[in-house]
């Protein structure tokens, strides 16, 4: 008989445990990424903002479920999902580049929080730090400090899923893309939404225009230097041509070194005229003299005739 009641009880525990609200229905598993996660929700999911931060949650999920920049947000077995859809396919997120309002969310809010989140205080984020070890608190150092009072407003929720469930809803992840593109215009402001998750699954934000580096050009004078280097002209067309003294300045020069024709004849001719002078005067002597070239003449004569 005491069996039969332990039965009884045991049977009843578990159709107990079995029943989960309408709007959610959980599985037993985790699929690989961009397949199933075990969440298997027939229809769009209640959501409630979290006071003070640009995020929602999922009251009466049996899940930790938010919505945060235009993507929903799951945590699963230690791990961090995404997905542009309320019922996936989802993604895997690394613990460097969750979004941090996503790490701040109080831990009060986590529908089904893991064993390692008790005794933390409900009222501030899970210590993140303790649970990925310091190397990650490193890389994500400041993740637990903020100005409350700059926190962003949250996006709009895409209450257009509502019409796509069941069947209805769009298994294809180009399907997804399509429909969001074309009802949802918002589009993610953080940034590690923006780098890492839209591209998966989300409409595609657009592009921004990004500037030119700005470069300091060369100047005018510099180029016209730097163009024979350019054309591969010689290296002789670089040095400074060499002075050279216009021709009037080398007139002078010349005349000094090449002297006249006239003046060359005279300095020749001048010693033959002396000598030619004193003869003159010679024979100019002989000839007055009484007899004297008469004499000289018969003289010549007779030698010659001696000589024959």
């Amino acid at each position: 008989m005491r069996k039969i009641r332990y039965g009884v009880v045991v049977l009843l525990m578990l159709l107990c445990c079995s029943v989960t609200p309408a709007s959610a229905q959980l599985s037993i598993g985790i699929g690989l990424p961009n397949l199933s996660i075990g969440i298997n929700l027939p229809l769009f999911p209640d959501l409630v903002r979290v006071p003070g931060y640009p995020v929602y949650y999922a009251p009466r999920l049996d899940a930790n479920y938010f919505f945060y920049d235009g993507m929903y947000w799951v945590y699963r077995d230690d791990n961090w999902y995404a997905s542009s859809w309320y019922n996936g396919p989802w993604w895997f997120v690394e613990p460097e580049v969750v979004p941090l309002y996503i790490l701040r969310i109080p831990v009060r809010y986590y529908r089904q929080p893991p064993v390692y989140f008790r005794g933390w205080r409900s009222d501030a984020p899970p210590r993140w730090g303790n649970h990925w070890g310091p190397e990650w608190e490193q890389r994500r150092r400041g993740w637990d400090r903020w100005n409350r009072r700059s926190a962003p407003a949250p996006a709009p929720l895409p209450v257009y899923q509502r019409r796509y469930s069941g069947d209805r809803y769009p298994r294809q992840v180009e399907q997804q893309r399509r429909l969001q593109s074309e009802k949802y215009r918002y589009q993610p402001r953080d940034r590690a939404v923006r780098q890492h998750f839209q591209p998966q699954g989300a409409a595609p934000a657009p592009a921004r225009r990004q500037e030119a580096p700005r470069m300091s050009g060369p100047r005018p004078q510099d180029t016209q230097r730097q163009a024979p280097r350019q054309q591969g002209g010689p290296a002789i067309q670089h040095s400074q041509p060499q002075y050279q003294a216009p021709p009037q300045q080398r007139g002078p020069a010349l005349r000094e070194q090449r002297p006249q024709p006239g003046a060359v004849q005279r300095e020749q001719r001048a010693p033959r005229t002396q000598d030619q002078q004193q003869r003159v005067q010679q024979d100019r002597g002989r000839t007055q003299e009484p007899g004297g070239h008469g004499q000289e003449q018969r003289k010549e004569e007779e030698r010659r005739g001696r000589e024959r």
